[in-house]
């Protein structure tokens, strides 16, 4: 298995490796990390054009993973994710032709482009690593990871996702515009395609990475501190939704990888406070007195974050 210390190095050079191709806020990078040594799904938010296809085939290369990408559209259909049955006129049978989602890596572009039925297609897959095609059930290629992009609601051609499905994202990423220098950076490649980024390492080492996150300990006092966070955002007048029991697991994982990620093979609070608005800000859902006084999502939990006191002493 492989050492903390390893992985922490190994992180820095998955982000040293993506940084030559995804021009942008390194916070993102680090989330996707996150998200990609936790096996947590992850969700990236934000306006077209602003890198998020580009971050994450930036990640794919830089950890050896075998790659698939879904284009969202209004009539994407489930099986053309999943995959069918096809008849083979030499066997006289039907065999199972895969469909891009059973790949090791899979990015699932503008999601909410596709149609409802077409996101419900994803749920098994997100939730059991497996999907099921006329009763027989396929498991995903190992490591899986998933990493989907959408655009923002108000815009034209969007499907909103259900809640059920935002509770399987681990993690929530926002990009945001670049800064001067980066954006010169994308200048300078123009319309060409950016470069192609080194493989760091593979999906053996991955899966080996993911086992030591698993085995990263938390005292009672840490585990307590995911609790009483989540409680917050289930007893405030604000929100009408708060996290769920799942959303506290993701929270509890991601934390673990950022230990890892930070050389520590045990979870501190500072790792919760670092992970607790990814994973919390695309689950909660406002409630009407919020919404009438013109409140946002990010704002009541930075104030539940800041309000719920950290252990200390650990």
């Amino acid at each position: 298995m492989t050492s903390v210390r390893e992985a922490a190095a190994i992180a820095s050079g998955l982000t040293e490796a993506i940084s030559q191709a995804f021009f942008g806020r390194s916070t993102a990078i680090h989330r996707l990390l996150t998200g990609l040594f936790s096996g947590l799904n992850v969700l990236v938010e934000d306006i077209p054009g602003t890198g998020k296809t580009t971050l994450a085939r930036a990640v794919a290369q830089a950890c050896g993973a075998d790659f698939g990408r879904i284009q969202c559209s209004p009539d994407l259909l489930p099986a053309d994710i999943t995959g069918m049955m096809i008849w083979d006129p030499h066997t006289h049978t039907f065999t199972f032709k895969p469909g891009p989602l059973m790949h090791q890596f899979v990015l699932v572009d503008e999601l909410n482009r596709a149609a409802t039925r077409t996101q419900a297609a994803l749920l098994e897959s997100m939730q059991e690593g497996a999907v099921t095609v006329d009763t027989m059930r396929y498991p995903l290629p190992q490591p899986f990871f998933l990493v989907a992009t959408q655009n923002p609601a108000a815009f034209t051609g969007t499907f909103p996702l259900p809640e059920a499905q935002l509770d399987r994202f681990g993690l929530s990423v926002s990009i945001g515009y670049p800064s001067t220098g980066d954006e010169q950076r994308i200048l300078d490649y123009g319309v060409a395609q950016p470069p192609t980024v080194a493989r760091v390492i593979d999906t053996d080492t991955l899966a080996m990475i993911r086992e030591r996150v698993a085995s990263v300990s938390a005292v009672e006092s840490v585990r307590q501190y995911i609790i009483h966070l989540s409680g917050q955002t289930r007893s405030t007048p604000l929100l009408r939704l708060g996290l769920s029991p799942r959303a506290s697991a993701h929270m509890f994982a991601a934390a673990r990888a950022a230990a890892v990620i930070a050389g520590r093979d045990y979870v501190v609070p500072e790792d919760v406070h670092e992970v607790f608005l990814p994973v919390a800000v695309h689950r909660v859902v406002l409630s009407a007195q919020a919404s009438v006084e013109g409140r946002r999502s990010p704002e009541i939990l930075e104030t539940i974050l800041r309000k719920t006191r950290m252990p200390s002493g650990v």
